[in-house]
């Protein structure tokens, strides 16, 4: 009986040994994971909920993870869904002793449906997550709902409940979750101290974000995904972007759409995430609407190259005709100089033109610095730089008519000499003057460099408006470098008197068209008055000089010069007799307008322009207001808007550089098929135009 009793009670003491060792497993499996849940209604997804038991007593901290089964064909989402799907979460709020929980995201992958792209996961994913426990010598009691989409060709919503109590001091770590764990977090994206993001630039008009980022190592086949926390980052999806890849530096133009309207992310803060091979980062970045900076050192020599060719042609641009009876005078007078001379003197107006150019290139780099508005001509939106225009051409004027001689000496190196002898700091001013003259004009090419320079650093822009200096100044070095070009020229005589005096009115009318000008700063009537007072001031002076000839060819030059400018502003280039029409009703620029009235399928003419433009206006008379493009211009289905840029507008040069664009004219046209726009030529033509309204517009 001894003997039975003994065996009963070892083997008592042997299951309760046995179920001793086995209480802690039973314990620990409920204490670090849910294990598998399922939702019957929806077998194809299964989720379990996994502590690795490692731990931050410093932090307050415990590592966890969310491990997703999908069945083939299905997918769920990442935190920022794309055009379609909802994104997972969970709600803790029935939890105890739990701050906040921190979601580790992966690098989502990109999928498309019928046209509409997500962003997200398929077959197998572990999202690392962090708890942030208030209390780490207390009990954690995790209560929450997971909400999921799964998508294949449909999308199902399901819900699991998640339910875990745990003590954080008491944990101990979990071989399967830690590798689960750091599985996942292998795949999170980082922040990097390598790979920058340069700028991130929003264009409302044409709703495309542009993220420019630098990698050192370079880029082989990156990807961006951008995202943000503010509702209106939330609302909006960022399709496919468009990416360039320049060197080290990466480009990526992403389309934005949003079924709330029209976003708005300017000064928005979005995260960029950024893939690349065995590379995965995110970066936060401010939005603005700077324009994206060109780096390119591959291309500079051939833009170098398009500045040469720019600075050419804008000899024969409208803006520098003016400066063109000071030039002939010089080459005239040269006639009689020996080849020594000859060559100095064009080598001087050479080197007032590099000079002035500099002086350029050192005001917008000073802007620039500072933040200011850039572009090419913004100097004629100061009224104090036009006053000055006016006194400088006004004396010039003067001059060319013979009504005083300024002579140079060792202490007055004035810089209103002009008087075509060997006076080479005179010849130097009138390379200098030539190129103020010639910044209200943009010329082919020009905009391209001018746009490239303003983009880069600082070196880079110096050496594109050295380029353009060249450029312009290359007849004169041509001259320079052979002075018998010079002797080809007719014999001098008195027909160069003749011709000085057409000159000095050429001048003249220069004179009154800058004080024009001035009407957009000040009254009109108060404009008239100087213009007037001007003009007698110049005819006693001419009368007093020159006896009453001179006065009377003036009074005719004014007479026919006013009605000639008359006659100019209604007419049109190719029908001198025909009045031109009245123009259409422009509405102000408005970028957000642009898209709404692209959206509701109409077509947006845009045209940026200024008063003191001289291209502009030419495009103006000679295409704007002609037919076919006034008629077309004039149909019910499209859209015209006008920004003003004669006087500084921070909105207005935001627009130009978002374009790309640092002067005007620029033209654009949006449309349903063009939501990004199609940029027309510095020139128009009637037939560039009417192609990009039809194209626009989907009328081919």
């Amino acid at each position: 009986m001894k003997k039975q009793l003994s065996s009963l009670l070892a083997s008592i003491a042997l299951l309760a040994t046995l179920i001793a060792s086995l209480l802690p497993l039973s314990a620990q499996a409920i204490e670090y994971n849910t294990g598998w849940l399922s939702n019957p209604q929806h077998p194809p997804v299964e989720v379990r909920y996994m502590l690795t038991g490692q731990s931050d007593p410093q932090a307050n901290t415990v590592e966890a993870l969310l491990e997703v089964r999908l069945d083939t064909g299905w997918k769920t989402y990442w935190r920022s869904p794309g055009e379609g799907g909802v994104a997972p979460s969970i709600d803790w709020d029935l939890s105890n002793n739990l701050e906040n929980i921190d979601w580790h995201w992966p690098m989502p992958k990109r999928y498309e449906f019928l046209g509409v792209e997500t962003l997200g996961y398929k077959e197998h994913i572990v999202f690392p997550m962090t708890l942030h426990v208030e209390d780490m010598g207390k009990p954690v009691f995790l209560s929450g709902k997971l909400t999921m989409s799964s998508c294949t060709n449909i999308c199902v919503l399901t819900d699991y409940e998640i339910t875990l109590d745990f003590t954080p001091s008491k944990l101990s770590a979990s071989q399967e979750a830690m590798h689960l764990y750091n599985q996942g977090m292998s795949q999170v994206p980082k922040q990097s101290s390598v790979i920058s993001l340069d700028q991130i630039s929003w264009d409302a008009g044409s709703r495309t974000l542009s993220v420019v980022a630098t990698n050192p190592q370079g880029w082989q086949q990156p990807d961006v995904f951008i995202d943000g926390s503010s509702q209106q980052a939330i609302d909006s999806s960022f399709r496919t972007p468009s990416i360039r890849i320049d060197g080290n530096q990466l480009i990526a133009q992403l389309e934005v759409t949003s079924w709330f309207g029209t976003p708005d992310l300017l000064s928005q803060t979005l995260n960029a995430t950024i893939s690349d091979n065995d590379i995965a980062v995110e970066i936060p970045g401010l939005v603005t609407d700077l324009p994206i900076p060109v780096n390119s050192s591959a291309s500079l020599l051939e833009v170098i190259a398009i500045a040469l060719l720019g600075g050419l042609i804008l000899n024969v641009m409208p803006c520098v005709l003016p400066v063109l009876g000071m030039k002939l005078s010089t080459v005239i007078s040269a006639k009689t100089l020996q080849q020594r001379q000859i060559r100095t003197q064009f080598l001087a107006s050479a080197a007032g033109i590099l000079v002035s150019f500099w002086l350029l290139a050192g005001f917008l780099i000073v802007l620039k610095l500072s933040g200011q508005a850039l572009g090419w001509g913004v100097q004629f939106q100061s009224p104090y730089f036009i006053a000055a225009m006016v006194l400088i051409t006004g004396l010039f004027a003067a001059n060319m008519f013979g009504l005083f001689e300024i002579r140079l000496s060792s202490n007055t190196n004035t810089w209103l000499a002009s008087r075509g002898d060997s006076s080479y700091a005179g010849h130097f001013i009138q390379g200098m003057f030539a190129t103020l003259l010639a910044t209200p004009c943009s010329a082919p090419f020009l905009g391209t460099a001018v746009a490239f320079a303003l983009g880069a650093d600082i070196i880079t822009l110096i050496a594109i408006f050295t380029a353009l200096a060249i450029g312009m100044a290359a007849p004169w070095l041509i001259i320079a470098a052979f002075p018998t070009v010079a002797r080809l020229l007719p014999k001098p005589g008195p027909w160069m008197n003749k011709l000085k005096t057409l000159f000095g009115f050429m001048m003249l009318a220069t004179s009154l068209w800058l004080l024009s000008l001035m009407a957009n700063f000040f009254s009109l009537w108060l404009v008239s008055g100087v213009g007037v007072v001007l003009v007698i001031a110049l005819l006693w002076r001419l009368g007093n000089v020159k006896g009453r000839k001179p006065v009377i060819l003036t009074l005719a030059f004014l007479l026919f010069g006013t009605a000639g400018s008359l006659l100019l502003g209604s007419v049109t280039a190719d029908q001198w007799a025909k009045p031109l029409p009245a123009d259409h009703a422009w509405q102000q620029l408005d970028t957000k307008q642009i898209a709404q009235a692209v959206s509701q399928g109409r077509t947006v003419f845009v045209d940026v322009t200024a008063d003191w433009c001289i291209t502009c206006k030419a495009n103006k008379i000679g295409v704007l207001l002609q037919d076919p493009v006034y008629s077309e211009l004039g149909r019910s289905n499209i859209v015209l808007m006008r920004g003003d840029w004669t006087r500084p507008s921070e909105y207005v040069t935001g627009y130009l550089q978002s374009n790309g664009r640092f002067g005007v004219p620029f033209n654009i046209v949006y449309g349903p098929n063009a939501p990004q726009g199609i940029p027309l030529p510095v020139i128009l033509s009637s037939e560039e135009v009417m192609q990009a309204i039809q194209t626009a517009g989907g009328q081919e």
